[in-house]
């Protein structure tokens, strides 16, 4: 059974026709983020470095515009601290040899942080054969370019998505388009830029994926497809949820459009979660009750279970008020709670944050406004939101913000801006890497960490030392298993929200 209701307002209090129904207005960080000469419609995930800050990128914007294509900008990196303050690190095309932006173009995904503090990313375009890179950047902003797509007739697809890194130090990945089938591939690549495919899609399991995969505890790489698989009831649109282990070993767990009238949705878009239940969570595009996109659980197993249909509460102006196309994944808070985003929808038409409890009760927590004229308070949030460690969620939107500083871009008026919601959830850390062997060392990210007295992993005492206030290292100790890291400060102790996988 599902259940809608809004939250109550900081300020303002709209009445509906549901009852015990209200709503609530986020906070925003700034309203002024993203003007085009520092980046345009900022398209990925933000990620926290060591520092505390945030990190992301921009599709579009930049100083290097190319008139004759009629573009605004090949996108940028930019850094945004908690209060707002936004820096480019990296401007793309700025290595351009005749026509060819060598170093890239339109990182359509956002970065990763990996073991050794730099960040990892993809771009769509550019490159040495105009089909994406795969790049570094350091978070002083110097950028190297690692590998370049489509290098010989494409085996290893073209298009590539955003990343992860997985417990073999690794990164993996997937690409909309090329392969042995032209639907896209799987792949894992090294930090030096040498490339393994893992898999070639050949529609029947699965076609054009669009999201960056999630390794789970049991080892497997999970993601989603955006269209093919077994079912042809959604013209070709249903897409597929895969496992693949690291060697290749592939199974579809869900063919998307297997109930009736597509009631478990279609068209995955975004990244899957793995709950703390060890459930994989995430959500579709289209399909579900109402034609509007779903939120799912599925067990690793193969188990599947609808838990909230968009578009379940319309107003009398025949907007869905609970949102519509969720294009962005779920992200688990430290309640226990899911966050996300809707694209389209809501009381103002352009997008919602929302929550969602584990047994499908949604609420709204802020609802953007459609950019006809102008939003300074941005439109379209279609990115997961990030949970920072000071509890807080951060997030972006594709347009809106101020427009007389971006008037217009491919996506619409306004450059869009970075946002931060605060729900009241704990501080919490977070280990980088989430993995590691008796004996390594790796990266905690925390907030007010100095002083800090104590740290444990799964209740066994480890050394560490503290690099700033944001940042300790500490050695994963022997006879430590596989748990909750615990951080004493001066605020009180910190638990990570994910266990650490200890490694054999």
């Amino acid at each position: 059974m599902q259940r809608f209701r809004f939250a109550k307002p900081l300020s303002i209090l709209l009445t509906f026709c549901i009852a015990t129904a209200v709503f609530s207005w986020a906070q925003t960080v700034s309203r002024k983020i993203l003007n085009g000469a520092n980046g345009a419609n900022p398209s990925g995930t933000l990620v926290q470095g060591w520092d505390g800050n945030f990190y992301g990128t921009a599709l579009n914007g930049g100083p290097y515009v190319d008139r004759s294509k009629h573009n605004s900008g090949y996108g940028t990196v930019f850094q945004v601290t908690p209060d707002g303050k936004v820096t480019t690190l990296y401007s793309f095309c700025s290595q351009r040899k005749g026509r060819l932006c060598t170093d890239g173009a339109l990182p359509r995904s956002g970065l990763i942080l990996a073991a050794n503090g730099n960040f990892y990313g993809t771009t769509i375009d550019g490159g040495a054969n105009t089909f994406g890179t795969f790049f570094e950047v350091t978070p002083a902003g110097k950028l190297t370019t690692l590998y370049s797509f489509c290098s010989e007739s494409c085996p290893e697809g073209i298009l590539p998505n955003g990343l992860i890194q997985a417990a073999d130090g690794n990164f993996y990945g997937t690409t909309q388009s090329g392969g042995a089938g032209g639907y896209g591939t799987i792949f894992a690549i090294t930090s030096s830029g040498k490339l393994t495919i893992i898999h070639s899609f050949d529609y029947t399991d699965g076609a054009v994926p669009t999201a960056s995969l999630l390794q789970a505890t049991n080892g497997y790489l999970y993601g989603t497809t955006a269209i093919g698989g077994a079912n042809d009831k959604c013209v070709g649109t249903c897409g597929t949820v895969f496992g693949v282990t690291p060697a290749g070993d592939y199974k579809v767990l869900h063919n998307f459009c297997a109930l009736l009238n597509c009631d478990d949705g279609y068209s995955p878009e975004a990244p899957l979660i793995q709950g703390s239940d060890g459930n994989l969570y995430g959500t579709t595009v289209l399909g579900g009750a109402n034609g509007s996109g779903t939120a799912f659980k599925l067990t690793l197993d193969g188990q599947f279970t609808t838990l909230y249909n968009f578009c379940s509460v319309i107003n009398s102006q025949r907007n869905c008020v609970d949102g519509y196309f969720p294009q962005a994944g779920l992200v688990q808070g430290a309640d226990a709670n899911f966050y996300g985003t809707t694209a389209i929808g809501g009381e103002q038409s352009g997008g919602n944050i929302f929550q969602l409890t584990p047994d499908g009760a949604l609420t709204v927590l802020y609802s953007f406004c459609i950019t006809v004229v102008s939003c300074p308070d941005g439109s379209r949030p279609s990115t997961s939101l990030t949970h920072a460690t000071n509890g807080v969620f951060y997030g972006v939107t594709d347009t809106g913000g101020d427009s007389k500083d971006c008037p217009y871009t491919p996506l619409g008026p306004g450059c869009g801006i970075a946002f931060a919601t605060d729900v009241g959830l704990a501080p919490f850390v977070q280990a980088n890497p989430g993995f590691g062997k008796s004996g390594w060392t790796i990266s905690i990210l925390g907030n007010n960490l100095i002083g800090t007295s104590n740290v444990t992993f799964n209740g066994t005492p480890a050394t560490f030392t503290v690099l700033s206030g944001t940042h300790l290292k500490a050695k994963v100790p022997a006879g430590a298993t596989s748990g909750t890291i615990e951080v004493t400060t001066p605020s009180g102790t910190r638990s990570s929200l994910v266990a650490f996988q200890l490694l054999p």
